[in-house]
């Protein structure tokens, strides 16, 4: 089998530059790797998700509740899976991922307060995408710890990711809704053990080349764990 590694933050967290340069270093020492990102925009499989951040469903994210809402982005994963990379997977590749069921965890626990009703939910997307679908689990977990008003500053810098618009999604223009998914953020990557990269550092956004060398640094055991 491959070695599956997901980055996964907050919007504006650095989740897409960080994959595509983990996955140009290994590529470029010779490491069968391949790049996946969630959703995964140009597939059928993720107009669900489209809509949902569109707002066709309702103007804000609370107006699809986590379970439901975490059915399109779990979908998407489990027929990209099994339509584009599961024969890598089984093949020995390096998967990395620009988020992935960890996104679910991140975004839509942060809609649920009650901390047994989050752990519930928790638990059921879990089964729901690693027992029901039947999707790999991740060797390794990477959360971009990214505080909200430091994403926000380069959030508007930024193009929709689905569209090619500035216009932001339903999650990117509720300042509430970021805080809370950070916050949940942080409970969910401690409960989990995620490997927490810091993407700040006192009043200071760390430079890429500063995450990238401690992002390749958790790697590389996990590479030599798995003999690549």
């Amino acid at each position: 089998m491959g070695i599956l590694i997901a980055v996964d933050g907050v919007d504006a967290s650095g989740k897409q530059t960080h994959t595509e340069l983990l996955y140009q270093t290994l590529a470029g020492h010779g490491v069968k790797a391949k790049l996946l990102s969630f959703p995964a925009y140009g597939s059928p499989s993720a107009e669900l998700v489209k809509l949902y951040l569109s707002g066709a469903f309702g103007g804000n994210a609370e107006d699809v509740n986590a379970y439901a809402a975490s059915t399109f982005f779990a979908a998407d994963r489990f027929a990209t899976y099994r339509m584009d990379w599961k024969a890598d997977y089984e093949n020995g590749t390096v998967l990395i991922a620009d988020r992935y069921v960890s996104s679910n965890m991140i975004h839509q626990a942060g809609k649920i307060e009650n901390l047994q009703e989050k752990d519930r939910f928790l638990d059921w997307v879990s089964d729901l995408e690693f027992q029901i679908y039947g999707i790999p689990k991740p060797d390794l977990t990477i959360f971009l710890d990214m505080p909200v008003r430091f994403g926000r500053q380069l959030m508007a810098q930024r193009e929709n990711k689905f569209d090619g618009t500035m216009q932001k999604d339903i999650h990117e223009r509720d300042c509430g809704y970021l805080e809370r998914s950070y916050q949940n953020a942080c409970y969910v990557a401690e409960k989990y053990n995620w490997t927490r990269i810091p993407c700040v550092e006192g009043e200071r956004i760390r430079s890429i080349a500063e995450i990238q060398k401690d992002i390749l640094c958790v790697v590389e055991p996990i590479l030599k764990k798995g003999s690549v």
